[in-house]
């Protein structure tokens, strides 16, 4: 199993509105003590935009009678950025390189933790995390986000919605289809998961702030949350 391991950490956990001081402090302290456990363990910390995002594209949306696609997805790019540099600080110790904003340029993983966030238009920092999984031989995308699993409809809108505990991609797709939009909220990015599926990747989705349950993920425990991967 490889040592290296991707976490795509939403931006609805780092940020939901201000930064998420006490998340980050125990996220710190989860990843130190995991990093101290084996000193072969490595992690790719993908970060992505939340409050600072939604609310900077609401604002270029209420100013601009025609608001593009491509300058909202810039401005949630620099969300993410500002947001991967508060977090590759937090581990600077581990990170010797900078925020990684283009992850096809990379070719070495010189620390023991890696942070990215937002890279062009067209996509987020979900597909960064798999296009990162792909060049350091990861075989899972750990996405933690506000949602703890996977479920058949929105269970805020349906109430008769059910957590899935795994999917296969092409059942995945079925669910979140083939695009991608600034913002949309879907579990996991549908750009991303084309790749991750040709890919033959793993992820799994899970609540961001349940960290003893991301100890389990780590360990390879069992833990609540919902595999995606091939048949």
């Amino acid at each position: 199993m490889s040592k290296v391991k991707v976490i795509s950490l939403g931006g609805s956990i780092i940020a939901p509105d201000g930064v998420d001081f006490d998340f980050l402090n125990n996220f710190r302290r989860t990843i130190e003590a995991y990093l101290a456990e084996d000193e072969e363990h490595r992690l790719i910390l993908v970060c992505g935009g939340g409050g600072p995002a939604r609310e900077y594209q609401k604002a270029y949306r209420r100013i601009m009678a025609e608001p593009v696609a491509e300058a909202q997805d810039w401005i949630g790019i620099a969300a993410t950025r500002l947001n991967g540099e508060l977090v590759r600080q937090l581990f600077a110790h581990h990170c010797p390189e900078r925020v990684v904003t283009d992850p096809t340029a990379l070719t070495l993983f010189p620390g023991r933790i890696m942070v990215a966030a937002g890279w062009k238009p067209g996509f987020s920092t979900d597909y960064d995390a798999v296009v990162l999984a792909k060049i350091f031989q990861a075989d899972t995308v750990i996405n933690l986000s506000n949602i703890a699993q996977v479920f058949t409809a929105d269970p805020k809108s349906d109430p008769q919605a059910k957590a899935l505990e795994s999917l296969t991609w092409d059942e995945f797709r079925k669910l979140v289809g083939h695009t991608w939009t600034p913002g949309k909220n879907v579990p996991f990015d549908p750009i991303a998961t084309g790749l991750a599926a040709d890919g033959g990747l793993r992820v799994i989705v899970a609540a961001g702030r349940d960290l003893e349950n991301l100890k389990k993920i780590l360990t390879d425990q069992d833990f609540i949350g919902t595999t995606i991967g091939p048949e």
